[in-house]
């Protein structure tokens, strides 16, 4: 009898010594288990990390020229553009969706230099440009030269996912443009009383300079704007978007950087995504969107670094303007050499910041 209770206590011991950890290592595997959780959930967040940045022109932009309406107006406007982005990137939607939407936004916006607000040509006549590019597969649709499209922005992603091109200009972008039923309308409708004054006193300008030099020029906010828009989504991926209607009095048929890939608009996954603002002319000749990301590339820069030498870049040559980019990590900058740039962008806890000013 004495021999079985002892053989049924060994039999317990055994038992619970085999199923049950020691107290040490109970806590260490608690520790392992929290542990993986927290890796778990980091990972989570940083693959659910998004970001937006909007621009919407930058030029001479003297806070005391500008009425507290039209401040009030261009404020708007940017929270409007980055409520439409951010509500796409917030609900797991992409990058390319994103860019496009506050683009559309800014386009329908009279107070900026893209879609209903665009500026003249010296003929009398609304001509726009548009691109927008894909980071994750490096993707890219341009147009240039539009005179009836509503939103050159999404004509733009058309022939980037439609066309097997790149590029398409005047006519034949407004004759893609019917065969995949996007909206057109009658030139009036870009009519603006403002941009055509605009218009009116630089011929006069002009005239009295008797045709020579940049004197011309009133205002930068005369001379040129553009509208953009980068974005990083849940999923890692990067896109780009860039709208305009170009230079007030240029010659018809000019085209000027944003429609230019590498040039006004970029975006590769690896680094960055780049919607630049300004001369034109010269931020095509300094490659100025690419550049960004190829200093981040091949010298290891930083965002705010690259972005900062390639407008620098740009002024060297004898340009002004601005840009803005986003990195895959979500960081953003928004630099400009200019008296002003209208500028948006949502920080990490999902507020928006909205500046105007230098």
């Amino acid at each position: 009898m004495k021999l079985l209770r002892i053989l049924n206590w060994s039999f317990i011991i055994a038992l619970f010594s085999a199923g049950t950890p020691a107290f040490g290592e109970e806590q260490q595997t608690s520790a392992n288990a929290v542990k993986d959780v927290r890796s778990i959930d980091q990972q989570k967040m940083q693959n659910e990390k998004i970001g937006l940045a909007v621009h919407g022109g930058a030029g001479t932009i003297d806070r005391s020229k500008m009425t507290p309406e039209k401040e009030r107006n261009y404020r708007a406007g940017l929270e409007r553009a980055l409520a439409a982005g951010y509500d796409i990137l917030k609900n797991g939607g992409s990058s390319l969706d994103a860019t496009e939407a506050v683009v559309r936004v800014l386009e329908d916006d009279p107070h900026f230099n893209a879609g209903k607000g665009s500026v003249f040509t010296s003929a009398g006549t609304n001509e726009m440009d548009a691109a927008i590019m894909d980071g994750k597969t490096m993707a890219a649709g341009a147009v240039a030269a539009l005179k009836h499209v509503k939103n050159p922005i999404s004509l733009a992603r058309l022939v980037m996912e439609k066309s097997g091109h790149v590029m398409i200009d005047s006519e034949g972008a407004e004759a893609f443009a019917k065969e995949n039923g996007v909206e057109l309308v009658d030139q009036k409708y870009f009519f603006t009383q403002e941009r055509w004054d605009a218009l009116q006193k630089i011929k006069a300008a002009k005239n009295r300079e008797g045709g020579s030099g940049k004197a011309f020029f009133i205002t930068d906010q005369d001379r040129h704007g553009t509208v953009g828009a980068v974005a990083l989504d849940q999923n890692g991926n990067l896109a780009a978007a860039t709208s305009t209607g170009g230079n007030t009095n240029k010659r018809p048929g000019r085209v000027g950087d944003t429609p230019v890939i590498g040039a006004g608009t970029y975006a590769s996954n690896a680094t960055c995504a780049v919607s630049a603002t300004g001369d034109g002319e010269y931020f095509i000749r300094a490659t100025a969107a690419r550049d960004v990301s190829a200093l981040m590339e091949c010298r290891g820069m930083s965002l705010k670094d690259a972005a900062q030498t390639a407008l620098d870049k740009v002024a060297k040559l004898g340009g002004t303007g601005g840009l803005i980019a986003i990195d895959r990590d979500g960081n953003v900058t928004l630099p400009f050499n200019t008296g002003g740039m209208y500028r948006g962008y949502v920080d990490r806890d999902g507020k928006f910041v909205v500046e105007i000013y230098k």
